[in-house]
């Protein structure tokens, strides 16, 4: 199939799912070059997910200026400097060290989603849910950091009442985190959601999901 339809594919099937919300389709290009994303591109793709500081700086090269980069990948403090200038969004919050040398990198206010572990996985990164709330409560002294929204990854299993109890829980965390108010933290998003989960992402709630395979395979 090729990259056009694959695309027609999935923007068809976020619109037969979503409700009200907005949905930002953000294709993940990790494992591709920068002639698919340039591909994606034609095809009206402009949020693209990288992991890797190196392929992000590769893509922000060779992708037109109006591309916007994500970095979903779990994120070491000594690579901040390399990737702040070139993101719309960091999916990756977990620790307030991160957040400090964010606050410490940046030109201006940077998006940043926060990783939740729903799920409570040991091979998954993020902080446990009951974390959240005092590690946003932290984030106040870091004024270029503004948290938009949480992030999770779903258990990797086809019992769909699982996945969609992960997506839920988030969707109820993100709630709670929104009526503190906080001024840095307004919380309104959710990027939940993957090549094999984000039907269920939308349903319960997701504005952003992270689509790879299911786009470039």
């Amino acid at each position: 199939m090729s990259i056009a339809n694959n695309v027609n594919q999935v923007r068809q099937t976020i619109d037969a799912h979503r409700t009200d919300q907005a949905v930002t389709l953000i294709a993940v290009t990790k494992s591709v070059g920068p002639d698919v994303a340039n591909a994606l591109y034609a095809e009206g793709i402009r949020d693209f997910g990288e992991n890797r500081p190196e392929g992000l700086l590769e893509k922000v090269e060779q992708l037109p200026p109006d591309a916007k980069f994500h970095f979903i990948g779990s994120l070491q403090t000594r690579k901040v400097r390399q990737i702040i200038d070139h993101v719309a969004a960091i999916h990756s919050l977990d620790r307030l060290s991160l957040a400090e040398e964010i606050d410490k990198r940046a030109q201006g206010v940077i998006d940043c989603f926060v990783q939740v572990n729903v799920s409570g996985e040991a091979s998954k990164h993020g902080l446990e849910k009951e974390e959240v709330i005092p590690f946003i409560e932290n984030c106040k002294q870091y004024p270029h950091v503004r948290i938009i929204g949480l992030m999770t990854m779903a258990p990797f299993t086809e019992d769909e009442t699982v996945i969609r109890e992960t997506f839920r829980n988030l969707r109820q965390l993100r709630d709670d985190v929104a009526r503190h108010a906080y001024p840095h933290a307004p919380c309104t998003e959710l990027s939940m959601g993957m090549s094999n989960d984000y039907t269920l992402a939308i349903e319960e709630g997701a504005s952003f999901v992270r689509i790879g395979t299911v786009l470039v395979q």
